[in-house]
């Protein structure tokens, strides 16, 4: 994890301290233009705090992006709270209580909250999947160490395989398989994440590397936190992640297949640039302690214009994609949101067809109330021209 810049921490006060109180965003007060107010806050933020989300997203449609700023900012601005290095477990509450407000409809008065709250409700994404980012955040806190690869894993889906998650609810696509593929390609960029920091997370005390691939190198945790130095052991360890790295951006890759056409440019964008750091890594020797694997703007530039097409190459095929299962940390929250999907789905078919039966009523209606008219006129023609033939006698 990042650490923030202290310029970042300028005018920072925990939540407790100045926070207003819940506003709820349905209300008339919270209108088009407090919306649009709030995105702009919200956009703000990530074109400040990262400029690779900030790219790819700008080629999502207007809504779609919409939702996905808004997303994207609440889970910054946690990120970052909890990154402050004055965070402690009482700043991860005050955000989980900002995340009950939430979901009340009550959201505390930030333009991210706001906005989540809207996308939230829009997309019908479960508490669930935001609560175990949180979760992530706490591992975070609690200074936690790893393992095995696997509790690597638990704690990337906390804190990415969750957005992939959201993401795709809101781009309405929540299949059990193509939710798995989603999760597979925020596991691998966290796991890229990680593979890059290593010599930056070590210097602030921390470690995400799993022990004991490390211990199978014979390097000790303790030592290397201590003082940080590359060697081809470590070199080792980091071209392993990066491998297991690779596996899950070859399913993400055949995943974004099923998402809608206009939004699989901007997630095919997203996930070569954060390829293109693994590359990068490979290319300095998985050197990751003394040297910072960066992509420069112009080479993103290119890799959003390759995304313009299939990665076919990058991706696994489309059969094995559909057979492979979710990963086990990510199996609970794929099924939740799968559910949610499924539910939310099967409101709206149902409500569509109260609106065409009722569309049919109202036309059988005005077909009756027709007929009535039309029948009234008939009654006054023949009552008119019996007067009119019985005048005609007289």
């Amino acid at each position: 994890m990042n650490k923030v810049s202290p310029r970042a921490l300028e005018g920072f006060e925990p939540f407790a301290l100045h926070a207003k109180r819940p506003m709820d965003s349905s209300s008339p007060r919270y209108g088009l233009s407090r919306y649009r107010s709030d995105l702009n806050a919200c956009t703000a933020s990530i074109r400040k705090g990262s400029k690779s989300f900030h790219l790819a997203s700008l080629l999502l449609p207007p809504e779609t992006r919409k939702a996905a700023v808004a997303l994207y900012a609440f889970c910054r601005h946690s990120d970052d709270l909890i990154d402050d290095p004055r965070s402690d477990r009482t700043s991860l509450e005050q955000l989980k209580q900002r995340l009950r407000l939430i979901y009340q409809g009550r959201p505390a008065d930030y333009p991210c909250d706001r906005a989540f709250q809207k996308t939230v409700e829009d997309y019908a994404i479960p508490e669930c999947i935001p609560l175990a980012l949180l979760d992530g955040f706490a591992m975070d806190i609690a200074n936690r160490r790893y393992q095995t690869l696997h509790d690597v894993k638990e704690y990337a889906t906390g804190v990415a395989a969750t957005v992939g998650l959201m993401m795709s609810l809101i781009m309405r696509t929540g299949e059990p398989q193509h939710l798995a593929r989603a999760a597979d390609l925020g596991i691998a960029m966290q796991l890229t994440n990680i593979a890059r920091d290593v010599g930056e997370d070590a210097r602030n005390g921390r470690i995400y590397l799993p022990l004991d691939w490390l211990e199978q190198q014979g390097i000790n945790p303790e030592t290397f936190l201590v003082s940080p130095r590359f060697s081809p052991e470590l070199g080792k360890v980091v071209k392993r992640l990066l491998n297991e790295a690779e596996r899950h951006y070859r399913l993400g890759h055949a995943g974004i297949a099923a998402l809608p056409s206009d939004c699989q440019h901007a997630i095919r964008s997203a996930a070569l640039i954060y390829e293109e750091i693994g590359m990068e890594i490979v290319a300095n020797g998985y050197d990751s302690v003394t040297k910072r694997a960066h992509t420069g703007l112009m080479r993103k530039v290119s890799l959003l214009a390759a995304a313009r097409r299939p990665a076919k190459s990058r991706a696994v095929s489309a059969r094995q994609a559909k057979e492979t299962a979710a990963d086990p940390s990510a199996a609970g929250l794929v099924n939740a949101a799968a559910r949610t999907f499924s539910i939310a789905k099967a409101k709206k078919s149902l409500q569509a067809h109260n609106v065409q039966a009722d569309s049919a009523s109202e036309r059988l209606l005005c077909v009756l109330i027709r007929l009535q008219n039309e029948s009234r006129q008939d009654l006054r023609f023949h009552k008119l021209a019996a007067r009119q033939k019985a005048a005609r006698l007289i």
